[in-house]
């Protein structure tokens, strides 16, 4: 379970703070020009390069150069700067124009744009957005994504959970590869060279007669990603299940809205 969710702060403050309706950034500190976007830049950077633990008021306000009670005047906590820097980064993610392509193509788009986020900001993926932040990124970045899949017969609560169900999908996969990446730096070994190390232990105690399909199946798998589990190829694969599940339900939607217009033109045929 993540440890850090969105929201989690004072809702009024937050929201100021995030349409920066607050006159807190028009306050200066010792350091002239401190902003609130500087407080998010610095705290960001951080995340960036040591995760989200690292990002302390104490450890933000050393990197900017003011004691921590100045950059209080600015943010209040981290819960409320957690907000800030999520919003941020959903504020400055390329939108990829896809006007006028298959819906295939642009729900891809979509799925690439928030791979892409976590790949930049790997903390992103372990934050819970359940309640989330609703700055002007989040609802810029929620406008875009949901015109990949306007006008396709969908009713809006279906336009949502699709792309909650979408987002849902990316996310884990980049929280799979944050793990992987954090088993190979501790064991200090990648995963082709953790099996190889361990199958001839897992030889000595595994009974492939107990259990054929799993020993043939895992064989075959291991053969094929040269471990048991690739995160590109789940990703790749995952992706398209999700779009054929899209489908189903576009041309369910479709089907339905023949079916009932039809009802109604031979009630109305003389």
């Amino acid at each position: 379970m993540p440890t850090e969710r969105t929201s989690s702060g004072d809702p009024a403050h937050t929201l100021q703070l995030l349409w920066r309706g607050s006159s807190s950034d028009r306050r200066r500190g010792p350091r002239r020009g401190l902003s609130i976007d500087a407080v998010v830049e610095a705290a960001t950077a951080i995340a960036d390069a040591e995760g989200l633990d690292a990002v302390t008021m104490r450890r933000v306000a050393k990197e900017l150069g003011v004691v921590p009670m100045t950059l209080y005047t600015y943010v209040p906590g981290k819960a409320e700067l957690l907000d800030l820097m999520l919003d941020a980064a959903y504020a400055r993610m390329p939108r990829t124009d896809t006007t006028g392509q298959p819906w295939r193509q642009r729900v891809t788009a979509i799925a690439e744009e928030n791979k892409a986020l976590f790949e930049r900001h790997p903390w992103a993926a372990a934050v819970s957005t359940v309640r989330p932040p609703l700055g002007p990124g989040q609802m810029s970045k929620y406008e875009h994504e949901l015109s990949g899949l306007d006008g396709l017969g969908l009713s809006d609560v279906e336009m949502d959970d699709c792309l909650t169900h979408l987002l849902t999908f990316v996310q884990a996969c980049a929280r799979t590869v944050a793990d992987a990446r954090a088993a190979q730096h501790d064991s200090a070994l990648n995963d082709q060279q953790w099996w190889e190390l361990n199958a001839p232990l897992l030889a000595r105690v595994l009974d492939e007669n107990a259990y054929p399909t799993a020993v043939r199946v895992g064989a075959a798998a291991g053969a094929a990603h040269s471990s048991a589990y690739d995160p590109a190829h789940a990703y790749s694969f995952g992706l398209q299940r999700v779009l054929d599940a899209f489908a189903a339900l576009i041309d369910r939607s479709g089907d339905a809205k023949t079916l009932t217009s039809s009802h109604r033109h031979d009630a109305i045929a003389p």
